[in-house]
């Protein structure tokens, strides 16, 4: 009935999501969004960006026709045409683009932790191209799931929902009190830290976090994997490690053993400028106080050697014997099948050809967790046609001007395309620079089957579409439609029965799902007793073969980046401060949300934080404009 409200249960991924919500909808619009109680996830807590779902859903800036460009690149001038003439003439140049350059020349592009995520890797093996990228693949998240896999066989995180509550957490290049990523959501942490856990921080920064924190270590950044190897250093010393779990469940401790013993916490101060007094002390306190987390961080992956960062802080889980035991980080039950990513429709030969492959075997090669293109041997070859020319860029999701490092040379590389579609909810910089703008459906628009945390799926929950605006379309949809125009494989299958297929092991179907919002069964812990660990030695590798195969180090090592004032001194006296990126805030998501005028207002101005001291030495004060420069641009922003 006309002007009546429906509220539906459903789950917000105005991020890479997590918060169980219900959606109120009122003449086919979006007008409030409130968390779920019952939800296990959030417990109907909701942060800001969820809240103000409805205005993004909403706003009158939003994509809702298809769009062809007129005019030469970038000059705005566009015209409305239909799904089925936009869709018709991009299949039609992409079948022309295989046929004569193969289907290597045609890439694929998509935002962070999108709900096509998955789909866009299978419409890349459908279409027979390796080369598909997503920004944060080399330094946020797979590096993480890349080691777990290496060590564990299989994604931890912390268990914030059982019986048992932390005694400890360790918090490293994190600061979960204001992002929430893949479902492993701020409010758990909160509410943690209210229990009066221990807590340490591993932050250049006094992070929002770190404030909350019994113990800050403020690392000099760049130097985690000093830090970390100085922590062994000290568990294994002091005889503080868990003899019984190392004895029965490790393999290569005598090796790690033995090389620690040079890595002290005062070797450690020398390089990274914390105390050694310190660093023993969390060493300590992270070993002594059991069950403990270990909150890692992408600021532990932005960073040179993050391999074998990640490695020597994932040895701490395990020497502590802190893994998958109540209250402590645990294995992801992975409870649906994994998306059906049509691997073996690559054709023979293809994967040879991805860009960057060869040379980042943990990024491109057959061993890599989702193998893909390395951004810069990419966007490389758009512009110069080495080793051979990328000739279409396919975006969905992702605003690559303002999330691919080096902008100017993204520029340069976009421009030499000779098509470049871009699909997405409003006009990036990015679109506009496009030869066709595809209008995509918000997530109150699109259905989806998720497993949470992402990566582990201890749960699943169900996102249905719930309203429609103008012309948009799920970007599945899109995909699957081309796959339709080129015949493809898997292109008769559509993504119900896609997600049916996912849902098979707990016997429901999505319409099944949607009426119960989530499963969530009960943790099964310390399965590795039954069946072992599924690495090769059947036990956490802490020496690691596999990497010794690939041309690796098999225990980790801390390398000086390449660009600091020990590394890099004559650079250092032009550019005396050092930049670290990547911190969240509420109020936005990566590049998104500026355009929203609640959200706006609250963070009206880019801000960039500095120490007092530097600013005194600089005659700042706090809300002065500010550039800051770099060898490769600059940027205005406020200082704080």
């Amino acid at each position: 009935m006309e002007g009546s409200e429906q509220i539906i249960r459903s789950v917000c991924r105005v991020c890479h999501g997590g918060c169980g919500v219900f959606v109120h909808v009122k003449d086919g619009k979006v007008v409030k969004v409130k968390g779920d109680p019952a939800s296990p996830m959030n417990k109907g807590w909701m942060c800001v960006k969820g809240i103000n779902s409805p205005e993004i859903a909403n706003h009158p800036d939003r994509l809702r026709k298809p769009l062809r460009r007129k005019k030469g690149r970038g000059e705005g001038e566009w015209e409305e045409v239909s799904w089925d003439i936009a869709l018709g003439e991009i299949a039609e140049k992409l079948s022309r683009f295989r046929q004569e350059s193969g289907p290597e020349s045609i890439a694929l592009g998509q935002g962070t932790g999108r709900h096509h995520y998955m789909h866009v890797v299978r419409f890349a093996n459908a279409l027979g191209t390796p080369n598909w990228y997503e920004p944060g693949l080399a330094q946020c998240f797979i590096p993480r799931i890349t080691v777990s896999n290496l060590t564990y066989v299989g994604f931890v995180v912390g268990d914030y929902y059982g019986d048992t509550p932390p005694k400890c957490i360790l918090f490293w290049g994190h600061n979960p009190l204001i992002t929430g990523p893949d479902g492993e959501l701020a409010v758990s942490v909160k509410r943690a830290l209210d229990s009066g856990c221990k807590a340490i921080a591993i932050d250049p920064r006094m992070s929002e976090t770190a404030k909350r924190c019994n113990l800050w270590l403020a690392v000099r950044p760049g130097t985690d994997a000093a830090m970390a190897l100085a922590m062994i250093h000290v568990i294994i010393n002091e005889s503080l490690y868990d003899k019984d779990f190392v004895e029965k469940w490790t393999f290569g401790f005598d090796e790690l053993k033995k090389h620690v013993e040079p890595f002290t916490p005062t070797w450690a101060e020398g390089i990274t400028t914390v105390p050694a007094s310190r660093i023993a002390e969390a060493a300590r306190l992270y070993a002594l106080n059991k069950p403990a987390i270990l909150e890692w961080g992408l600021g532990i992956e932005q960073n040179h050697n993050s391999l074998q960062t990640v490695r020597a802080i994932a040895i701490l889980r395990a020497i502590t014997g802190n893994l998958d035991i109540p209250g402590g980080d645990i294995l992801g039950m992975n409870i649906i099948r994994s998306y059906p990513t049509l691997k073996d429709k690559l054709p023979e030969g293809a994967a040879k050809k991805r860009l960057g492959g060869e040379t980042y075997k943990l990024l491109g090669g057959w061993r890599a967790f989702m193998p893909s293109a390395h951004i810069p041997a990419l966007f490389k070859a758009m512009r110069t046609g080495e080793p051979y020319k990328i000739r279409a860029l396919l975006v969905f999701g992702n605003n690559t001007l303002t999330t691919v490092a080096n902008s100017r040379e993204v520029y340069e590389s976009l421009k030499a395309l000779e098509l470049l579609v871009v699909t997405d909810l409003f006009m990036t910089p990015t679109a506009a620079m496009a030869d066709y703008v595809l209008p995509a459906a918000f997530w109150t628009e699109l259905n989806q089957v998720i497993g949470y945390p992402l990566v582990a799926e201890n749960m699943v929950m169900a996102q249905p579409k719930l309203t429609q605006t103008g012309d948009c379309r799920q970007d599945e949809w899109i995909m699957d439609e081309l796959s339709k125009r080129l015949d493809l494989p898997g292109s008769s299958e559509d993504l119900e029965q896609v997600m049916n297929y996912q849902l098979e092991p707990l016997g429901i179907t999505f319409d099944e799902l949607k009426k119960r919002a989530f499963v969530f069964p009960k943790h099964e812990y310390k399965r590795y007793e039954k069946h072992g660990f599924r690495t090769p030695s059947r036990k956490v590798e802490l020496y690691s073969k596999s990497l010794q195969r690939l041309g690796y180090a098999p225990l980790p090592a801390f390398n000086e980046p390449p660009e600091s004032p020990v590394s890099a001194p004559e650079a250092a006296k032009e550019f005396p401060y050092i930049l670290i990126t990547g911190g969240r805030r509420l109020e936005f998501f990566h590049s998104e949300h500026r355009q929203i005028e609640s959200l706006r207002k609250l963070r009206p101005d880019p801000l960039v934080e500095m120490h007092t001291r530097v600013a005194k030495e600089r005659g700042i004060e706090n809300g002065d404009w500010v550039r800051v420069s770099s060898p490769r641009g600059s940027i205005r922003m406020r200082a704080m």
